[in-house]
């Protein structure tokens, strides 16, 4: 019962966001995002605290404007979501268009499995859908909601044009057996973990427990690893689904100390985007988290 009762005000809203014209949903996504920063407090002192850890030189005004703009951003990823059964390969260029779409097609035709290293920036769910509208459905990494109606929902939703759900307990024979494939899989790789499946590398000058199964599967693979980000540009007023050139891999013949350097690369590739296009990242979650035996939270 409780299940339902949150899955009702949801789908709601979903249907809501998905009836009116383009310019009304968003507006009203985003007055209920930044309803929900004014709130919930609890998201606004992570969001704060985060930002303090990545920008101290930067004054307290600053980092509110940063985190106005993440709710904003939210918001219109909201809205979009619940379009995506209007879209088609027709009109979905409404909303996104690519950016470097050669890097993707490069890697593709080496034969051994794409992996997309992406974060929680910008438009991420909109990235995969839309790429699977144009004919290259991926593989998408998540962990299941533990709503099962919410998680049906959004797992519809994200697989409408092909793409598939490998869940979190999946991950690692989820990923080897899709680039043995010649397939693509998108991975989230901005988030807290723990070990043994993270490792400390670090992210914007502090040590973050990262998931390193991408490193570990490319090396064991020969996959290519490929940064892929979706990003708001005001000026055009869409998504640009930004491809990056494969990242060379650290291969030593050391297995653990080779996980860990890639994975730091590949970290510093999400650090780079997420100053570039600050209002647009996760702010609210606490990624430093988990911390190195004997050192304070910073929580």
């Amino acid at each position: 019962m409780r299940h339902r009762l949150e899955y009702a005000p949801v789908w709601l809203l979903v249907r809501v966001f998905a009836a009116l014209p383009r310019p009304l949903s968003r507006a009203l996504a985003i007055m209920m995002a930044h309803t929900i920063r004014i709130l919930h407090r609890r998201l606004s002192r992570v969001g704060h605290r985060n930002l303090e850890l990545a920008f101290p030189e930067k004054s307290r005004s600053e980092r509110e404007r940063i985190l106005r703009g993440v709710f904003t951003s939210l918001g219109r990823l909201l809205s979009e979501f619940a379009k995506f059964p209007h879209y088609t390969r027709g009109n979905v260029s409404r909303i996104a268009v690519y950016e470097g779409f050669e890097n993707f097609q490069a890697a593709h035709d080496r034969g051994k499995g794409v992996l997309f290293m992406t974060a929680h920036l910008g438009g991420w769910e909109i990235g995969s859908f839309v790429h699977s509208l144009h004919g290259h459905p991926l593989h998408v990494v998540a962990r299941p909601l533990d709503n099962p109606h919410l998680d049906a929902l959004s797992t519809g939703y994200r697989t409408l044009h092909g793409n598939t759900v490998i869940s979190k307990d999946e991950f690692a024979r989820g990923l080897i057996s899709a680039m043995r494939q010649g397939e693509t899989v998108g991975i989230l790789m901005d988030t807290n973990m723990t070990p043994p499946q993270g490792v400390f590398v670090d992210f914007f000058g502090h040590l973050a427990c990262t998931a390193s199964g991408v490193a570990r599967v490319a090396l064991k693979t020969d996959a290519a690893v490929v940064p892929a980000f979706t990003v708001w540009d005001s000026e055009i007023g869409k998504y640009r689904i930004h491809f990056e050139p494969m990242v060379p891999l650290v291969d030593t013949g050391n297995a653990e100390a080779d996980a860990i350097a890639n994975t730091q690369k590949f970290t510093k590739v999400i650090e780079r985007f997420v100053r570039k296009y600050p209002e647009q990242w996760l702010w609210v979650h606490r990624r430093w988290k988990t911390r190195p035996p004997g050192e304070k939270s910073p929580y």
